[in-house]
């Protein structure tokens, strides 16, 4: 029998705040969701309560103000270099509908000479294709750590980090998605980090309503981004139905609607064959779906860099179609 009590655990108080009941409990500060991220990425927090506070901001669903809060906590423990960025792009979410076209649009932005950093967390649910498992088909260096991130920038203007090399503790927090059934508020967070600073962050948030909470998040950080309902939760423009942009820059929000480009629904394949990407990337194989989504989602980019609709657009299309003869 115990006859003290025991004392409270420091952060039991964010778990309270979080589940306190129907009418008591409420969201976090953004002060109190920096110090409980920085709890987390400092070990500090027991096993328990990292699982009650990532389910009860699940059910709750996160605010602007708390992924802000979270990103401030992060930033100062990545340890990166300063390495000029040009659009962060972060890559969370698989592909299960159509093939991942928004690599190709990476690629091709790259060559013409725009510095692209993406990120992403592995295959973490059946039945979706990832960005890391078509790198080395597609020839994207994947990178260990921030001095090959570095090198395949300059030489390349691509490259690609696995989040549990540069945030392992972010990492373990998402790979718990098969142990709690649910994906945690971590697959959104990831995507709003910008750990480089880019000049753009892109981001894609599938399920309405969290586009703005992204976006306002980004502007409270101080960034600029823009994000969209991309295909499948990727950065992928689906041209069978209309894009609504939400970016941000020097503190500002703005909107824009894009129509659709096809004038009916295309039909979805079969089955998704990675080997179209290469034939594609080489111009041996013609797919109008995905020669949309790839100049759409071009287009994106360079709007999020600054660059008005239509000029985007133009120059999307100039990049894809000299990429062969660029710089590779």
């Amino acid at each position: 029998m115990n006859l003290t009590t025991p004392a409270e655990h420091p952060f039991a108080q964010y778990v309270r705040i979080l589940g306190k009941g129907k009418h008591g409990a409420r969201g976090l500060s953004r002060e109190e969701a920096r110090n409980a991220m920085g709890m987390l990425l400092d070990g500090k927090v027991e096993d328990t309560q990292l699982g009650a506070l990532l389910m009860l901001l699940r059910h709750k669903e996160e605010s602007a103000e708390e992924l802000a809060g979270f990103t401030e906590a992060i930033r100062p423990r990545l340890t990166a270099p300063a390495i000029p960025v040009d659009l962060d792009w972060p890559s969370y979410a698989g592909k299960k509908r159509h093939l991942p076209w928004y690599l190709l649009a990476a690629k091709a932005l790259a060559v013409s000479g725009i510095r692209v950093f993406m990120h992403g967390a592995g295959a973490h649910t059946a039945g979706r294709l990832y960005s890391e498992q078509l790198l080395t088909a597609l020839e994207i260096p994947r990178c260990r750590n921030w001095l090959a991130v570095r090198k395949a920038l300059d030489r390349h203007n691509l490259a690609y980090a696995y989040l549990g090399d540069w945030m392992p503790a972010l990492q373990r927090m998402i790979d718990l998605r098969n142990t709690l059934g649910l994906r945690s508020p971590i697959h959104s967070l990831a995507r709003v980090i910008n750990p480089l600073g880019a000049r753009c962050s892109l981001q894609s948030i599938f399920h309405p309503g969290y586009q703005t909470v992204h976006r306002e998040a980004s502007r409270l950080l101080g960034d600029t981004a823009l994000v969209i309902k991309g295909e499948g939760g990727e950065i992928e423009v689906n041209p069978d139905v209309p894009c609504h942009l939400y970016g941000c820059a020097d503190g500002q929000a703005w909107e824009e609607e894009w129509p659709a480009l096809s004038a009916r629904r295309q039909v979805k394949p079969e089955r998704l064959d990675p080997q179209l990407l290469e034939a594609f990337w080489r111009g041996e194989h013609d797919d109008n779906y995905g020669q949309q989504a790839v100049i759409a989602t071009m287009a994106v980019a360079l709007r999020g860099l600054g660059m008005p609709r239509n000029e985007a657009f133009s120059e999307a299309q100039r990049r894809w179609a000299t990429r062969l003869g660029s710089r590779s």
